[in-house]
């Protein structure tokens, strides 16, 4: 009989570390006043239900909806969610393949850990980004985010595009981005796993 858990311990410890960190940064965060935006003004949006994206748009797919259901809705957070596209290409997650069996554990640490590269704790709108200086933040790794605006009004982070900006839900901000966001270490390790599995 084939074990095939030798990678779930690892994957198991994982989730923990990142979810426990997680929380650690949501309560951390909890008190943190919400931000003015360029020219000082706040801005008062609805929020309450999920909207559209208000310019051109690539839609989330199941792993960047994973991802958002990760977070409490009534805080303020902008997430930087790769495309399905950027998930399948860079991560080589696909939703057929990666959520089957055992796969799942180690596709939820994958997710958790992007989701940490890729949130900040304030709203990031598209308009609130001017076309001439850079937005520097933390996510909430504390990986620096470098936010930028190209000349078809759709942001730049990290050298990642997006395809879509200021999707809503809850109190959340939604840019979904052509590739994902991620620190040298954890690509590498991403890397290094593809050839893994190239070999079965």
């Amino acid at each position: 009989m084939r074990r095939g858990r030798s990678k779930s311990p690892i994957a198991f410890v994982v989730v923990i570390v990142s979810v426990s960190c997680f929380f650690v940064l949501i309560l951390s965060i909890l008190r943190l006043p919400d931000v003015s935006f360029s020219n000082g003004s706040r801005t008062s949006i609805n929020f309450n239900k999920i909207s559209k994206f208000t310019e051109n748009s690539d839609s989330l797919g199941k792993f960047g909806e994973m991802m958002i259901e990760m977070l409490p809705h009534d805080l303020s957070f902008t997430i930087f969610v790769p495309s399905e596209t950027a998930f399948e290409r860079d991560l080589r997650l696909r939703v057929n393949d990666s959520l089957a069996g055992e796969k799942a554990n180690d596709t939820y640490a994958i997710l958790t850990r992007v989701l940490s590269f890729t949130v900040v704790s304030w709203k990031i709108l598209s308009e609130s980004v001017s076309y001439t200086e850079e937005i520097t933040c933390d996510s909430l790794s504390g990986l620096k985010l470098h936010v930028s605006k190209d000349a078809d009004k759709m942001l730049v982070v990290n050298r990642v595009r997006s395809t879509g900006v200021n999707m809503r839900k809850g109190d959340m901000v939604i840019h979904v981005m052509d590739g994902v966001i991620m620190e040298a270490e954890f690509e590498q390790s991403v890397r290094s796993g593809d050839g893994d599995e190239d070999e079965d």
